[in-house]
């Protein structure tokens, strides 16, 4: 029998923790850059479904098909729910690697405007109903964001330690995290997919 995407993501989010906690230590952060490993991941996973979301609205306001208008939608929401839960992840990697809370820090600021921003967006697309302004709402959004990011300066936060490091082992394994993650996202956008699609036949006349 197929397996729900739920089941899926479970499943994939067992082996996340799994190699999350199995992850390479560090010779400053020691076995604490693990908690690092999983807030870049699911940064990157956000990232990415954010960016599927506003390409796939672009094919939807160019082409007029409703299954990129759908796409659009439920990268858009994966993409917030990655952003969202990553917040607490960066509240364990500050405590655990900084000894303490710098809120001030103008990525986390960032990240905290975005997830508010982001919410009201989605609740207020989920309103209107409207396929092309949910693409529209999510291309916009990620403009906004990349922007953001591209023009917020780092303090306490490094500018990709995992990239720079010296250790290719460690940069392997970061990939292979991210890989998992990007599966995890996809499962979520495909169960969101499938139980809009029903909702949309349910009331079609």
């Amino acid at each position: 029998m197929k397996q729900s995407p739920l089941v899926w993501f479970v499943l994939i989010m067992l082996v996340v923790a799994a190699i999350t906690a199995l992850g390479p230590a560090e010779k400053t952060l020691g076995a604490n850059v693990r908690v690092v490993y999983l807030h870049g991941a699911w940064v990157w996973a956000a990232l990415f479904a954010f960016v599927v979301a506003g390409l796939s609205g672009v094919a939807g306001l160019v082409t007029h098909k409703d299954r990129a208008h759908a796409w659009s939608k439920a990268f858009g929401r994966t993409g917030l729910f990655f952003w969202i839960t990553y917040l607490p992840i960066s509240i364990w990697a500050m405590q655990t690697n900084w000894n303490g809370l710098f809120l001030a820090e103008p990525r986390f600021r960032l990240a905290v405007i975005f997830a508010i921003s982001g919410l009201l967006l989605q609740l207020g697309l989920a309103l209107i109903e409207n396929p092309s302004w949910t693409s529209a709402g999510n291309l916009l959004y990620l403009l906004a964001l990349l922007g953001a990011l591209f023009n917020t300066p780092n303090v306490m936060h490094p500018t990709s330690p995992i990239f720079s490091s010296d250790s290719w082992r460690i940069q392997i394994y970061f990939a292979g995290l991210v890989l998992f993650t990007l599966l995890a996202v996809w499962q979520i956008a495909r169960w969101l997919f499938q139980v809009d699609r029903t909702r949309l036949e349910v009331h079609r006349p």
